[in-house]
């Protein structure tokens, strides 16, 4: 009887494992698709992780301050 990692491992149309089916899958999408392609979809990506980052960072300053605010105005309800 295949364990979990078997079935995880296994296409549902076939008997083809994850990693067959990703390596077919990309052949074909190689063969339909051009240079112009991957770099557009790899510039998109870089565009978004990009993004991403900066939307991060924004929301941990943003936090970082709300957080000292809070802080001083808890010291300043205790030691009132």
């Amino acid at each position: 009887m295949p364990n979990n990692q078997e079935n995880r491992n296994r296409n549902n149309n076939s008997n083809k494992s994850v990693e067959e089916a990703g390596r077919k899958g990309g052949e074909a999408t190689s063969n339909n698709h051009n240079q112009e392609f991957y770099e557009e979809i790899g510039r998109k990506g870089g565009e978004a992780r990009n993004n991403q980052k900066e939307s991060s960072k924004k929301s941990r300053e943003e936090t970082s301050g709300q957080s000292t605010k809070r802080n001083e105005d808890d010291y300043n309800s205790i030691n009132s």
